[in-house]
Parts: structure tokens; C-alpha cells; sequence
């Protein structure tokens, strides 16, 4: 199997979430599965982990390079043909980088990249993976078509998911919502859990879902 895992940034205040990224890069290396990091090109707002205060911008592209271990590629270049599924690790840079939803909310729009990644990856039936606030991406993007994944319990995230077309079921932090239609594999991560084993967990009983459907 070959991944590649689409990155928002360094930091789960502002880019992907470090331990969420790094289960599922686990999980899938586990498996001897190839991974291919790819993230979009743009200044976003860095938001300090001490104080929550918005310090400078820099770069999605080069601070993602920092999980990638310098593995990475631009999001343009990703050609689902391929790759043989695409994940997306949680982290508010899904919500405030790959998306406005952390500004919008229910008017929240997608970057453009981003939605056609995932959109040729869905129209290829090819799986798609997400985690904790990711799932709101793809709430936006595959509403359209009825997707059904996770954010973990009712909250004002689901609600949002759900106006915009999506079926939202409830999960723990270990468990994982598969739509067999969709081909869409969601875990809900830190929007529920609280431990980083339990992150963990969730991602690694997802991982082995996709393995065994696949």
C-alpha cells in the first residue's frame, strides 16, 4: 500500500496534530506501507501553544516539512492514481489552513487543492482517512454525496457537519465510523480523547479496518 497524508501546518493549535500525524504514520509503517507526505503552499497564522496569541505567519508547506523529516512534496503535485488512499491527521490546521471552517463555520469553504485531492481520490473510489476536526473537511467536500463519519460525540462541529449534508455517528476516542459507500474511514481523535494511547488506539483500529477491507 502506498499513503499519501495530506499536512496543515506543524502544531496542533495551528497545523497538524504531532501525536494524531504521527499514529497514523505508525500504523501504516507498521504494515510496511509506503507514506508520502504532501501539504499546499501559503502563509497561515502561527497561534502560540503557551498563550493561544497569533504570533507570525509562515509557511504551510515548509513548517509541515518538519513532520515529513523533510519528506514532503506540494500538494499540487499529488496525483491519486498514485497512491492507493489519502489521510488527513486532525490538528486546527485542517480547520484554519486546509479550510476556513475555524472562521466560518457553517460558510466555511475548502482550499481549492485540497478539495481536488480529495474529490479525484473519491472519484477513483480510492479510501480517504481522517481524524479528529479533518472530518469537517470532508463534511464540506462529500456532504454533497451523503458521507457518514465521526468528530465523536454531538457537538457544535457535528451540527455544522450535518447542515452541510453529511451523517455524523458518534464514537470514542478508540473507535473508528467507516462509510463502505464512501469509502471514508474517520476516527475522532482529540476532539474526545485525552490520552495519547487512546489516540493511538483509534488510528491503529482504523488502519487495520482499511487493511482488511482493502
Amino acid at each position: 500500500m502506498k499513503i499519501a497524508l495530506i499536512l496543515s501546518g506543524c502544531g496542533n493549535r495551528d497545523g497538524s496534530e504531532l501525536q494524531e500525524t504521527l499514529s497514523l504514520m505508525l500504523a501504516f509503517d507498521r504494515r510496511g506501507w509506503q507514506v508520502q507526505c504532501f501539504a499546499p503552499q501559503g502563509k497561515y497564522q502561527v497561534v502560540s501553544h503557551l498563550d493561544n496569541s497569533e504570533t507570525e505567519q509562515r509557511d504551510i508547506y515548509v513548517e509541515s516539512a518538519r513532520i515529513a523529516r523533510g519528506n514532503i512534496l506540494p500538494l499540487e503535485q499529488y496525483n491519486p492514481s498514485q497512491f492507493d488512499a489519502l489521510a488527513l491527521p486532525g490538528g486546527m490546521g485542517a480547520a484554519r489552513n486546509l479550510s476556513t471552517y475555524a472562521f466560518a463555520g457553517e460558510q466555511m469553504v475548502v482550499r481549492p487543492d485540497v478539495e481536488k485531492a480529495i474529490l479525484s481520490t473519491h472519484q477513483l473510489h480510492k479510501p480517504i482517512l481522517a481524524m479528529c476536526i479533518a472530518p469537517m473537511v470532508l463534511a464540506k467536500v462529500l456532504g454533497p454525496m451523503g458521507v457518514t463519519l465521526t468528530l465523536g460525540q454531538p457537538c457544535a462541529a457535528s451540527e455544522v457537519a450535518q447542515k452541510l449534508g453529511a451523517k455524523h455517528h458518534c464514537c470514542q476516542a478508540t473507535e473508528y465510523c467507516f462509510d463502505e459507500q464512501n469509502l471514508v474511514y474517520t476516527t475522532p481523535a482529540y476532539m474526545v480523547g485525552t490520552h495519547i494511547s487512546e489516540i493511538f488506539d483509534g488510528a491503529e483500529n482504523m488502519v487495520a479496518a482499511l487493511e482488511k477491507n482493502c
